[in-house]
């Protein structure tokens, strides 16, 4: 960083930029702003002796703030760390009058020494840094100005927002003080913006906001957001008129795919880094997709640069537009945040999917398919869901035709976790393989982990197993504990249903020598068993019992025995979160076989049309009552046509036709290459969807795979079929 004084360059926003020996690259205004102090101030501020630190050490974050700060045209200043140092721009020095230029990099506090305990001044500073939630304080008379006479009474529209590092941690508070107007009533709009952004995890989250602020707030006729991902383009557009509701809002975008070397006007300013602005012509006539496009007749394009990070985004007007100095600094900052939340989104992205697919791909993606015993499984990871956990699920044929069901939990929710439980989840495959028997798989677990806790001098490997070994001819279920709760039974009673825990003993965790009693469990046609991993009924600030006692409730009041809804119910019975993952295993003994088949359809238009017919078809050959093949073909259109639109890879279509019910699932394998997050309010391409499913079916839901998701419903079927 070193260099001399003097010298500038021009930053990736396009904001010359100072550059002097040892310290950070503070951007200072253009020339189309004021030139004044408190650039000249960061520039030669001794940093070393405030509790910041030397400029090269700050977080990119920070210093993408302080660059945004320094560069605005309007009153911005910046409250960093637990001292609130004041870091402003000229605007905002104007309104401090007097006590300007000594409160550069001094603590608030002192700065305001003579209002900072009125009501909406120092308490607002605490609260918004303490807690992330922003404010917003409209049309008042700035409290905290000692020179009334400059301010003159006018009346500010001042917003508090936090400013977060590259982790997401708060590191200060953004404060920006706009006269009353239409313009800073934009410029005020920045909080909001930075707020939105915060909330944001994914790349669509990212697009989602960044769309809907530049139609909400900056009133253009249409914007688009685009991305490099490496193999090309990925561009969303959201046009002003469209008909979106609410449930629209909460869809994962619709994207549409570009050549790398296209050369529409964002993919290049996106490449060169370049901003670009056309004030009147066709600029998106040679690559228009529609009458949207070809109606642009001035168009902004900005770079999204951060990182390995290459975007940009367009705002369109359809009329002629000069593009002034201070909406070209407006649309600098917009992109600003855009492209620091982008970058977090895309980090958050690669580490949550690593994760899941270490996590996921250690977990079976098929289980057993037997004539009368029905098995459905859930894992969902806790915390952020940013870590591979411990958790896992199995089964499996044995050798002399007996099923093995298995599930367990090894503390901890690092890739360390993750690695001990597959070793784990492989042992217990091979000993149950040699002698199924639970007494010896258990014996054989306890073994390998004491040996891995000496070998790793760790004492504090904690890993619990319930195991078991089912006879499907006779229903007798054979289970032993290391440590783990005990599986819920759900039965058919007279009148109504009951769900009990099974008596089965406890036993010590693995690691542990102690006694592991085996314990004889019948399984009539009807009764579904359910085994659980316990971030399913623990609580923080809760009693576990009274988390065990609504998960049994929560079970025996559901209206079917399925065990996919069975893992659903389970999944969701104890309210609260949990920063524990979350896996279950259900076993059903169904009263008769069921009948099953399947249809791989690609995404191309006509897909939802072939599975119409396909299904329509299957269930009248199975004689399947009319009241119940409409909605069932209805329903499973709309998913399909969900999965091949949001996931953009082919779906397979799935039904188990039962005595009692009909169970139908969509299966996608991805979701553009981003992160797939089973949502129960993410469904349809319009909206329709959600409704559509929660009116026509008795149940449903949506499951994670090892990749992308499963989204199912259930029709009981009339008495009388």
């Amino acid at each position: 960083m070193a260099g001399t004084a003097g010298q500038t360059r021009d930053s990736p926003t396009g904001v010359p930029v100072a550059r002097t020996a040892g310290s950070a690259e503070i951007a200072t205004p253009s020339a189309a702003t004021p030139s004044g102090p408190p650039p000249a101030l960061a520039d030669r501020h001794d940093w070393s002796d405030t509790p910041l630190g030397n400029p090269d050490s700050w977080d990119p974050a920070l210093r993408a703030a302080v660059e945004l700060v320094l560069a605005s045209p309007v009153p911005m200043a910046l409250a960093c760390g637990d001292d609130f140092l004041m870091i402003y721009n000229d605007a905002y020095a104007e309104l401090l009058g007097a006590k300007h230029p000594d409160a550069f990099a001094r603590p608030a506090a002192g700065v305001f020494a003579d209002s900072w305990h009125q009501p909406g001044v120092g308490d607002v500073v605490e609260r918004v840094y303490r807690t992330g939630e922003p404010f917003l304080e409209s049309e008042t008379v700035a409290p905290f100005s000692a020179n009334a006479e400059l301010v003159g009474g006018t009346a500010y529209t001042r917003g508090y927002s936090a400013v977060r590092d590259s982790h997401g941690a708060i590191i200060g508070m953004l404060s920006v003080a706009t006269e009353t107007g239409a313009i800073t009533h934009r410029l005020q709009s920045i909080s909001e913006l930075t707020a939105a952004l915060a909330g944001t995890l994914t790349l669509d989250d990212v697009a989602r906001v960044a769309l809907r602020y530049g139609l909400a707030s900056l009133d253009v006729d249409q914007v688009a957001f685009g991305i490099d991902d490496g193999g090309g383009w990925r561009v969303v557009r959201r046009v002003r008129g469209e008909l979106l509701d609410e449930a629209d809002e909460r869809l994962p975008p619709v994207w549409r795919r570009f050549p790398r070397d296209a050369a529409t006007p964002l993919a290049t300013v996106g490449s060169t880094g370049v901003p670009r602005f056309t004030s009147d012509g066709r600029p998106l006539a040679r690559f228009a997709a529609d009458r949207h496009d070809e109606r642009v007749a001035a168009l902004a394009a900005l770079p999204l640069r951060a990182g390995s990070l290459r975007g940009a985004m367009t705002f369109g007007y359809r009329d002629q537009h000069q593009w002034a100095p201070a909406e070209r600094a407006l649309l600098s900052a917009v992109t600003e945040l855009v492209t620091q939340a982008a970058e977090r989104a895309r980090r958050f992205e690669t580490q949550h999917g690593t994760a899941q697919l270490l996590q996921r791909s250690m977990l079976p993606e098929q289980l057993p398919d037997l004539p009368t015993f029905r098995l459905a499984a859930r894992y969902d990871p806790g915390v952020d869901g940013n870590s591979a956990g411990g958790d896992f699920y199995d089964a499996f044929r044995l050798p002399g035709g007996g099923l093995a069901v298995v599930l367990g939990d090894v503390a901890g929710h690092d890739v360390r976790a993750a690695a001990l439980m597959g070793q784990v989840r492989a042992a217990l495959r091979g000993l149950a393989l040699t002698d199924p028997q639970p007494a010896a798989v258990l014996t054989g677990l306890d073994r390998l982990v004491h040996s891995l806790s000496e070998e790793s001098r760790n004492e504090e490997l904690f890993v619990t197993v319930l195991y078991g070994v089912l006879d499907p001819a006779t229903g007798q279920l054979t289970l032993a504990s290391a440590g783990h709760p005990a599986p819920l039974i759900r039965r058919p009673s007279s009148p109504g249903v009951v769900a009990d825990f099974a008596q089965v003993p406890p036993g010590v965790p693995l690691g542990l020598a102690g006694p592991r009693q085996p314990t004889l469990v019948e399984l009539r046609p009807g009764d579904t068993l359910l085994m659980f991993s316990d971030g399913v009924v623990e609580r923080r600030g809760q009693d576990l019992g009274a988390g065990m006692l609504s998960l049994a409730a929560a079970v025996a009041a559901t209206s079917t025995s399925d065990p996919r809804n069975l893992c659903a119910v389970a999944s969701a019975a104890v309210p609260g979160t949990t920063d524990d993952d979350v896996a279950v295993l259900a076993m059903e003994h169904a009263a008769a076989p069921s009948r099953s088949a399947g249809l791989l359809v690609p995404a191309e238009p006509i897909a939802p049309s072939r599975v119409r017919h396909w299904l329509a078809d299957q269930l009248a050959e199975w004689r399947v009552p009319e009241s119940v093949i409409g909605p069932a073909v209805l329903c499973a259109s709309e998913l399909t046509t969900n999965a091949l639109l949001h996931a953009g890879t082919e779906a397979r279509v799935e039904i188990d036709l039962s005595p009692e019910r009909l169970l139908v699932s969509v299966a996608d394998s991805g979701t553009r290459g981003t992160v797939s997050r089973a949502r129960t309010d993410t469904l349809s391409s319009r909206g329709r969807g959600l409704g559509l499913i929660e009116q026509l079916c008795d149940t449903w839901g949506t499951d994670p795979s090892v990749r992308g998701s499963t989204v199912w419903f259930e029709i009981m079927l009339p008495a009388s079929s």
